[in-house]
């Protein structure tokens, strides 16, 4: 996909209902022809949209006005070009603990959670979380500073009860840490402007993840998620997941990681976009919406659910 396409792609598909600063840029970047030239120059990875929008924001840059924005980052675009360079769009939304508690809730519990592509950890904490579902009664416990609000569709299997995580763990070639400023700083970045809620939200996760550390290791998922398994402590079912991290991986390195986890024990929770992943995409049993992003929720690459990115929503399939 071209740059101009991409950036319009996202507007329309992500930012559109989400974000109106970021659909208006997003566009108005497509139709710039210096701007994409510079964005073009980057290595195909670091083009994305978010990368490019939370380094402006990470620099104390405008991103209100879109001839604002325009003039200063070619202004500082070697700034911004480095910020891009060294830092990687690792969202850590703890919402979407909301669309994989029906799973984890469900498997034999206690669990060992590992997560690859972790950033920092904010979703290792199903268990510290409150949830409310539509207008069921909310689950979890009461004084926990994150409420997390989803809606849902089809036959959902609700859990009485949150689960047992008896060990926690991730994996990320770049670790953020909870208790670093400048970390904490980049993940506020990546929550697009007008989402105050979000970033609430996400600085509530911080202070629960600073209160009890996950461990976090350095480190290709294909090359350290093996060994993480072999450290699940006796008698706990290791559960590995991720959610928009696998994208960012070649084919081979996808078809290599599929591989590797078909031969460990344990489960496999998946929440990726449905062309991610072959042989999850070829088993769900309705077409994907073509209006809005979705991810594709699966269990041992059976396809589950369709998720909304930020854990905002699950549509269960019959």
């Amino acid at each position: 996909m071209d740059t101009r396409e991409l950036y319009r792609r996202f507007a329309a598909r992500e930012a559109r209902g989400n974000s109106a600063d970021y659909e208006r840029l997003a566009g108005r970047i497509a139709d710039d022809a210096e701007l994409v030239s510079r964005i073009d120059h980057l290595p195909e990875p670091k083009r994305q949209p978010n990368l490019l929008l939370a380094a402006v924001r990470f620099l104390d840059g405008p991103t209100d006005d879109p001839q604002d924005f325009r003039t200063w980052t070619l202004a500082h675009w070697d700034r911004v070009r480095a910020t891009m360079m060294q830092r990687r769009t690792q969202t850590n939304e703890p919402a979407r603990c909301a669309t994989l508690l029906p799973l984890l809730a469900a498997l034999p519990q206690p669990i060992a959670l590992i997560e690859v592509g972790a950033s920092a950890g904010l979703c290792l904490y199903p268990d510290r979380y409150q949830y409310r579902y539509d207008d069921r009664p909310p689950l979890g416990p009461a004084d926990s500073p994150v409420s997390l609000a989803c809606q849902t569709a089809g036959p959902v299997p609700f859990p009485e009860r949150l689960p047992t995580v008896a060990w926690r763990a991730g994996i990320d070639l770049n670790p953020l840490d909870v208790r670093d400023e400048e970390d904490v700083h980049w993940l506020e970045c990546l929550i697009w402007p007008e989402q105050t809620h979000r970033l609430n939200r996400l600085r509530n996760a911080v202070r629960v993840a600073q209160a009890e550390p996950a461990h976090l290791v350095r480190g290709d998922l294909n090359q350290s998620v093996r060994e993480l398994v072999s450290r699940v402590p006796q008698g706990a079912t290791p559960v590995v997941f991720h959610s928009a991290v696998l994208a960012y991986l070649p084919a081979e390195a996808r078809e290599a990681f599929t591989r590797t986890m078909r031969s460990l024990p344990g489960h496999w929770i998946s929440n990726e976009a449905p062309y991610v992943l072959p042989s999850v995409e070829g088993k769900i049993p309705r077409p994907t919406p073509q209006d809005r992003a979705v991810f594709a929720l699966a269990l041992d690459e059976q396809p589950v659910a369709f998720t909304g990115p930020h854990g905002q929503s699950v549509e269960w399939f019959n």
